[in-house]
């Protein structure tokens, strides 16, 4: 999501001010924002860094369900009356995360009509998002998924560079993301680096040719 809206609209300048019911939290290390199963009762806006969504099963099986950045939000599900929250929402080191308390995101959505707007713009695309992930879980390989998750990672469409450093994430998260072993994760990278569609030096990067594996039958 853009940081500033066609109207410019600035919504880091708008959350961050103090304000009751929204607190700064800045992550020195990895830190859990919130837990599956604990009490619904506030948004978090990210500021800076990234967040990771994940669920897990009764039988312990964890699943990586988004990976989200500056400009996302989380915990919005309270707005609508759900209690307790499904997922576990876990940021990485150096992220600043605003958390906003139910009572205060309500009042900022109904006061201030450009961060409604935002907001909306938000949560359509999000939904937007989801569904193409469903579909991609449902009808690609487990290759197919890796290459796209890259991609998205590197923010494949939104600048011109042909080349993006992808922010660090482990194979196992990677793994988790798409629904396979990361020993399968491990094979694909290595068939993707030997092919020129990612490289390796001391970060990960990935180039716009990666799209040749989505869009092959």
């Amino acid at each position: 999501m853009a940081r500033r809206s066609p109207t410019g609209f600035d919504p880091d300048n708008f959350l961050t001010k103090v304000g009751s019911g929204k607190t700064v939290i800045h992550c020195k290390k990895t830190t859990r924002l919130f837990s599956q199963g604990d009490r619904a009762n506030a948004v978090f806006y990210i500021q800076e860094g990234q967040v990771k969504l994940t669920v897990t099963s009764q039988h312990r099986k964890e699943a990586v369900v988004a990976m989200l950045e500056k400009g996302a939000f989380c915990g919005e599900c309270c707005l609508v009356g759900q209690k307790v929250l499904m997922a576990t929402a876990t940021s990485i080191p150096g992220s600043i995360i605003v958390r906003i308390t139910k009572v205060a995101m309500i009042r900022a959505l109904h006061d201030h009509p450009a961060f409604s707007e935002l907001f909306m713009a938000y949560l359509l695309t999000r939904n937007m998002r989801t569904v193409a992930d469903l579909v991609d879980h449902l009808f690609n390989s487990s290759e197919k998924r890796l290459a796209r998750a890259l991609l998205l990672l590197a923010h494949f469409g939104k600048n011109g560079r042909p080349d993006t450093v992808i922010t660090k994430i482990s194979q196992k998260t990677l793994a988790e993301m798409i629904g396979t072993t990361r020993s399968r994760v491990s094979f694909f990278m290595n068939k993707f680096r030997d092919l020129g569609f990612v490289r390796y030096n001391g970060e990960l990067q990935v180039h716009s040719s990666l799209l040749s594996i989505v869009l092959h039958d």
